[in-house]
């Protein structure tokens, strides 16, 4: 058997190679690449797909499974092996019914309109990306539609980034949490507005990234496996557990827009570097599910990055980097102004407590879409009146309106989003489990001390890639099922004091 674990694991590496090598050129499509170059790059990564799908779904992996499982049943559910044939189990089941024509095909798709994307948003013209839209809702439609049996179209598109997820639970999971935001946000919006003209100065672009740099390098993130560079929409990419990549963008006006993506993707990055190079080459060498993943980013980003503890080390750095913009304001007010809470359209920009309600607002047009009963043509028209009807704010055009997220532009429509609010709810269960475990955790990060937090979500999460799903890595790590209970609290707490609620 460990001849065939062996000869199952050198088939594998050779598909991460090959998905490894998309990766790269994906990258450097949002990163360096010229703009004539869109057509060809579409057709690159569509073979790179397809050849990987391929090798994936040959029936000698599908044969070679078939004689493992039964190994697998002898061996500790924990091990390694057990967990490679079973979550390899899983992933061929599932693409063996899918085509590699179709992916493909839909690869070639989403990197054109990403192209498209990059020149309509700034141009603020939905009408030219418009026709492309509609043929990305006709492919996810088609990719759904490889897994009947569903209970709603959306299903078999949200269990691929959230295993074991439904659109029935997480659009229950969202009405609880609203619930409890909409007071809160209409509580703290009654309060007098913080003032942030503090972090609206000028700041210049090389500054902003130097620092950056040095914030994520002590929060952990390893710049011998990684490297930042900028882009018009920042994310994470991995090619291998040693190279590990993070992009950022920059407005010289707004501090906290490149400095606090720069600390969510490092979270991102963080996770991938953790995971056991055991593990390298194999499904098992990635995050569980995107609701995990962005719980990571969540918690460093916001829970961490936002917290007085963090900037009661960092501030006098700040204020050494940037001495005429800082050099006379005081911590406090610092502390209020990144802390901010308002109405705003920008999801990206959003604070904690408002920003679960753009999630909310996508994931339910994308169910709309899904359904047939939105069509493309409508979808500006019905995102700014849910803007006008869940926030109070309409967007003075469609480039901070429908165009302002790059995901239906280069990617599927369904899926997508909701793994951005699980992971804000599990950012807060994660610490709070971390602080009780540790709880000298809370003491060291105003000393610049990040290592103990980071070791604790190494040895919980990041080892074991994915390894376990989402839900067994909770239960393992905070001895509970998800639950929103300490996100409400961890919101409450601190936005309770930032503006004196009673």
């Amino acid at each position: 058997m460990e001849s065939k674990i062996d000869e199952l694991k050198n088939r594998l590496a050779e598909v991460s190679d090959l998905r490894s090598a998309a990766a790269v050129l994906g990258w450097d499509q949002a990163t360096y690449m010229p703009t004539g170059g869109g057509e060809a790059r579409g057709r690159q990564l569509a073979t790179l797909e397809r050849l990987a799908h391929e090798k994936f779904t040959h029936p000698t992996i599908g044969r070679m499974l078939v004689d493992l499982r039964s190994h697998e049943r002898n061996l500790p559910y924990d091990s390694d092996d057990a967990a490679l044939i079973r979550i390899t189990q899983r992933d061929y089941e599932r693409a063996v019914k899918v085509p590699s024509s179709f992916v493909a095909k839909f690869s070639a798709h989403a990197a054109m309109t990403y192209e498209a994307w990059v020149k309509a948003r700034p141009a603020n013209d939905f009408a030219a990306i418009r026709p492309m839209l509609e043929k990305t809702l006709d492919y996810s439609r088609e990719l759904a539609n490889y897994f009947p049996g569903y209970d709603h179209i959306a299903d078999p598109l949200i269990d691929f980034a959230d295993y074991g997820m439904k659109a029935a639970t997480v659009s229950a999971l969202f009405a609880e949490l609203r619930k409890q935001l909409v007071p809160l946000v209409q509580a703290i919006v009654a309060q007098p507005v913080a003032d942030e003209s503090c972090i609206r100065q000028n700041f210049p672009e090389a500054q902003q990234l130097a620092f950056g740099s040095e914030v994520v390098k002590q929060l952990g993130y390893d710049f011998e496996r990684g490297r930042q560079d900028r882009t018009p929409h920042p994310f994470c990419a991995t090619f291998s557990l040693g190279d590990v990549r993070i992009t950022t963008r920059v407005r010289e006006n707004d501090l906290g827009d490149a400095l606090f993506s720069t600390i969510h993707e490092a979270g991102h990055a963080m996770y991938e570097q953790g995971i056991r190079m055991e593990l390298e080459a194999t499904p098992l060498a990635h995050g569980t599910s995107s609701g995990v993943h962005e719980s990571q980013s969540r918690l460093w980003e916001n829970v961490v990055g936002r917290g007085r503890g963090f900037w009661q080390y960092f501030y006098p750095k700040l204020q050494a980097a940037f001495p005429s913009q800082f050099g006379n304001v005081p911590l406090d007010t610092f502390y209020r102004a990144i802390n901010k809470v308002e109405r705003s359209l920008i999801r990206t920009d959003a604070d904690e407590v408002t920003y679960n309600l753009h999630v909310m607002i996508r994931f339910d047009l994308e169910l709309q879409l899904l359904e047939g009963k939105l069509s493309v043509r409508d979808l500006p028209e019905a995102w700014q009146a849910r803007y006008k009807s869940d926030l109070g704010i309409a967007a003075p055009d469609d480039r901070d309106g429908v165009l302002q997220d790059v995901h239906w532009y280069g990617g599927q429509i369904g899926g997508v989003f909701q793994g951005y609010t699980l992971g804000n709810i599990l950012s807060a269960q994660f610490y709070e489990a971390a602080t009780k475990a540790c709880p000298e955790i809370s003491s060291k990060i105003p000393q610049g001390e990040f290592a103990t937090l980071h070791a604790w979500l190494k040895e919980n999460i990041y080892q074991h890639g994915s390894k376990f799903t989402a839900n067994e890595i909770v239960k393992r790590a905070t001895g509970k099922d998800l639950t929103i209970e300490p996100y409400i609290r961890y919101l409450r707490t601190k936005y309770g004091e930032l503006y004196r609620l009673g």
